[in-house]
């Protein structure tokens, strides 16, 4: 595996991982828990749209360069 394919893969992991993590901190936020919640979940949210705008720039700058 290249480490452009790698890097692909390990950012698409993050991405989920930050969107998935935040979905949990908000809906125990909103069931109930403490404000905490609210602000993790947010932060995780957010990591997830800056992995997602960084991804779109990489790919650009790594189209050049073949997945294997």
């Amino acid at each position: 595996m290249s480490l452009k394919a790698f890097h692909i893969v390990f950012i698409i992991i993050s991405i989920l991982l930050g969107f998935g993590v935040g979905a949990f901190c908000l809906w125990r936020w909103y069931d109930g828990a403490d404000a905490s919640w609210l602000g993790l979940g947010i932060v995780f949210v957010i990591s997830g749209v800056v992995l997602l705008v960084y991804s779109r720039r990489i790919m650009r700058k790594m189209e050049k360069f073949s997945y294997l």
